[in-house]
């Protein structure tokens, strides 16, 4: 049995009139029939709009879709619990799983391989070392360097860069390769995964790290959240300790974080306490209670999953074990009310309900930027398997009023003869 878990968005390979061609990763977890996957599929992501009839008439909610087909498959050294791509360079991914090792895997050069029973994981292409426990979940890629960021049980954070290896996992860009690169080669392969050590080991946590994130215009600075109810803000240029700890950011474990890419100050973190908060770290300070500037009441179980919209700087989303996908934009707080929806919690302005248990990851489409997939570990409820759902809202729920109205008023005619 295959369980679809983690998955992000890949980069886009084509345009065309009608639909766009992207790549997709995907993890496939198993019951140990056939060993776990991590799954480099291509996705056709059909334009706002526009209707597939031909796949919609056959849709089938038991069937594998036919806008996602698997392109290489590359046996995983155990589950796959974290998958992050390398923004200058998409041919890199990295991912987690039960070791304290990071994994990069170079997608284009790894050969595709068929999972049946016994056979021999692949090879990474780069292993990173530094992790005293495993590090399972926390994995961040930074945007401006290519500098990766784990957290684990050993309630460290640590840093890598993998600069010097770049090379060596792209030679189509014809650089040459990092004169500290270990292993030989073979076939233009390495004879066996070579490692780099880390850069930085931050030390501040009391309990797990759970997830961390880099901030979006600077390599040395990141967060971190875990089980231990704390954010925690680091800073590499002025050493290992922590810059801020705020001890009290949420009244339970802390399962995820996010820093908006768009205005650097504010950063969503998501708990056990079925709580999303946001922070402006210009406002944070040692010890004692977090103080958020909003606190996002949507959700009846713990949030597992937040991330910010890439596209508009007031726009996130937040999922969690009570199966529902929530996207709030926070600069609708205050405005909504005498409007129909004073039972909303204040900023929520769609629910994607279609998942039937816990949605434990999401990932908003960059380069198309309000389409979302989201997948759910349905468990029991339908017979084992997990779902992952590729969606977008209708665009009339997001687009400015002006345009929305314009547009109305210009097909008013046609709406009043088929009304009558």
């Amino acid at each position: 049995m295959l369980t679809f878990l983690y998955h992000r968005w890949g980069p886009q390979l084509e345009q065309a009139t009608y639909k766009n061609r992207q790549r997709l990763y995907l993890s496939e977890q198993t019951d140990g029939s056939v060993p776990n996957t991590l799954v480099i599929a291509n996705c056709e992501v059909v334009k706002p709009r526009v209707a597939a009839a031909e796949h919609i008439a056959q849709f089938n909610e038991e069937a594998r879709s036919p806008f996602v087909k698997k392109w290489k498959t590359i046996i995983h050294p155990g589950e796959v619990n974290r998958i992050r791509e390398l923004p200058q360079n998409s041919k890199i991914v990295a991912t987690h799983t039960d070791s304290p090792d990071v994994l990069i895997w170079d997608v284009e050069s790894q050969p595709n391989r068929h999972p049946v029973l016994g056979a021999s994981p692949s090879r990474p292409d780069l292993v990173l070392t530094g992790h005293q426990d495993n590090a399972e979940f926390a994995l961040a890629m930074c945007p401006t360097e290519p500098f990766v960021l784990s957290g684990g049980k050993d309630q460290s954070v640590v840093l890598w860069s993998i600069h010097d290896h770049i090379s060596s996992l792209s030679a189509d860009q014809g650089a040459a390769k990092s004169p500290g690169s270990k292993g030989g080669a073979v076939n233009g392969k390495p004879s066996e995964s070579p490692t780099i050590q880390a850069r930085g080991i931050f030390q501040g946590h009391t309990d797990t790290v759970e997830d961390v994130q880099f901030c979006p215009s600077s390599p040395q600075e990141f967060c971190s959240v875990g089980d231990d109810s704390c954010l925690v803000l680091w800073d590499a240029r002025t050493g290992s300790a922590p810059v801020v700890k705020v001890e009290k950011a949420h009244n339970a474990d802390l399962h995820c974080v996010d820093w908006n890419p768009i205005d650097v100050n504010l950063i969503l973190t998501g708990s056990a306490d079925n709580t999303v908060r946001m922070f402006d770290r210009r406002n944070l300070t040692n010890g004692g209670v977090g103080s958020p500037i909003h606190i996002l009441e949507g959700h009846s179980a713990a949030v597992l999953c937040v991330q910010w919209s890439p596209d508009r700087s007031s726009v996130f989303g937040s999922a969690a074990e009570d199966g529902i996908l929530n996207i709030w934009d926070y600069g609708k707080i205050g405005k909504l009310e005498g409007a129909g929806s004073s039972n909303s919690p204040h900023g929520l302005f769609f629910r994607h309900a279609g998942h039937r248990d816990k949605v434990v990851d999401f990932h908003w489409n960059s380069s198309d930027p309000w389409t979302i997939v989201s997948v759910s570990e349905d468990g029991e409820k339908t017979g084992g398997g997990g779902t992952l759902q590729i969606w977008r809202m209708m665009d009339m729920l997001y687009r400015p009023e002006e345009e929305v109205l314009a547009e109305l008023d210009k097909f008013k005619s046609h709406l009043l003869t088929c009304a009558s």
